[in-house]
């Protein structure tokens, strides 16, 4: 294989790899190929940080473009400017010689322009009889036109994350002040809830944000604010709701039935146990009264679903906001080796392996029932999720998740903080829903 043209530098500047490898980029341009030179020096401004170049070097550069004698830069044109210093300091801005010599060198080892020195170091070109430029020692800005289409893609792609960081910045603005006014409003209106804890949340995210962020820094604490955003906006909707609710409508609440196919408490085999007591004492013509009433005791009134295909009511579980299922998730892997083949897909996976979950920690069917019709069967089985991911903090699983469903039906208890401190211990992991 041929090296091609090789040219070094004059006096004791030094040779290096890159200066040859710029040497052979720049013999591989395309036949034909044009750039208009301040389109392409404008692209070089965008894709700046990318080419590890700095502004003071991008003013040489722009004083050399200004020699180039076309607006297009092309190889039947020629490719080498032969400025003096003094007029080149002159055209960048009055910059002194060291200076100037020191971005020069930015710019070769940048892979921008390439030196072609003379035998003695000066910038000339000769010229033939009809006055064209027969050879020329000086600057090559061959790289520019070798490099284009490279430069032009790592200009777009600067400009489309300095966009992607702008719309980044003015949501988490914008979810910033919706939090910070709706905790007031809350604290204001006396809603009830854990709003010193939501407060000292919300502090602990505005720590995160960095003085100096990219997009990849401020989308997940975008994330996280939106979350707590929405969960704070369910807790004063609730309130909203509460303030409409008759009195009768909580002795209702416990009559509700449900009609998902999908719910978790079906499951329970204890279920169908006291449905076939009922049924025998029916048959029974010895029951007596106080047989019934301890029948009717145990039964699960209208929290089991209606096998025969009656209508759910529709407030059931309509407290508690859900989440998506990936969240659930990445704040709680722990759960996934207890779906069906060790992994969960949707959410009928997640809340059958709440019921292996539930019988391992000892949280007994009736409890984990009211926690179905109180928060819904998917909320119900996150915080099976919730409560398995924490372990040993938990003394008495089926304490604590009474204790939740009683904060619940008050409004009193909302998921999203729990996910959100799971999710953060936790770290991040590939979403398993499908």
């Amino acid at each position: 294989m041929e090296s091609g043209y090789v040219t070094t530098p004059f006096g004791r500047r030094p040779m290096s790899l890159g200066m040859l490898a710029s040497q052979h980029l720049a013999e591989t341009i395309e036949p034909g190929m044009k750039r208009s030179k301040w389109k392409l020096f404008r692209a070089i401004c965008e894709a700046r940080p990318a080419l590890g170049v700095t502004d003071r070097a991008l003013t040489v550069l722009d004083a050399l473009l200004t020699f180039y004698p076309d607006d297009e830069i092309s190889e039947e044109k020629g490719l080498i400017v032969f400025p003096s210093n003094a007029q080149l300091s002159l055209r960048a801005r009055g910059m002194t010689p060291a200076t100037l010599r020191r971005h020069l060198a930015v710019l070769v080892e940048a892979g921008l322009i390439l030196r072609k020195d003379s035998p003695n170091g000066k910038r000339y070109a000769r010229r033939d009889r009809a006055g064209a430029i027969g050879d020329a020692f000086g600057f090559s800005v061959a790289p520019l036109l070798a490099r284009a289409v490279e430069i032009e893609s790592l200009a777009a792609q600067a400009v489309a994350d300095r966009e992607l960081l702008r719309v980044t910045r003015e949501r988490l603005t914008l979810c910033r002040r919706d939090i910070s006014k709706l905790i007031t409003a809350a604290l204001e209106e006396g809603v009830s809830g854990d709003w010193e804890g939501i407060s000292a949340m919300f502090r602990a995210l505005l720590a995160r944000i960095p003085r100096v962020a990219t997009a990849e820094d401020l989308t997940p604490l975008l994330d996280e604010m939106a979350m707590l955003r929405a969960e704070i906006v369910n807790m004063l909707e609730r309130r909203t709701k509460t303030q409409k609710i008759d009195a009768n409508e909580s002795q209702i609440e416990h009559h509700k039935q449900n009609s998902n196919p999908d719910s978790t408490y079906e499951l329970e085999p204890s279920f169908e146990t006291k449905q076939g007591e009922k049924a025998a004492a029916d048959n029974d013509p010895n029951a007596g009264p106080s047989d019934e009433r301890r029948l009717k005791q145990q039964r699960p009134s209208g929290r089991m679903s209606n096998r025969a295909g009656g209508a759910a009511d529709p407030g059931a579980g309509q407290g508690l906001k859900s989440f998506p299922l990936g969240l659930v998730l990445q704040a709680c892997p722990s759960i996934l080796d207890y779906g069906p083949g060790g992994n969960i897909g949707n959410w009928r996976d997640l809340m059958s392996a709440a019921v292996v979950v539930r019988s391992m920690l000892g949280v007994s069917p009736s409890a984990y029932e009211e926690a179905c019709s109180g928060m819904g069967p998917e909320n119900a089985a996150t915080v099976i999720a919730c409560i398995l991911e924490r372990g040993g903090h938990i003394n008495s699983p089926g304490g604590y998740l009474r204790d939740l469903t009683r904060r619940t039906e008050k409004g009193e208890f909302a998921i999203g903080p729990m996910l959100m401190a799971l999710a953060r211990a936790n770290g991040p992991m590939a979403r398993h829903a499908s």
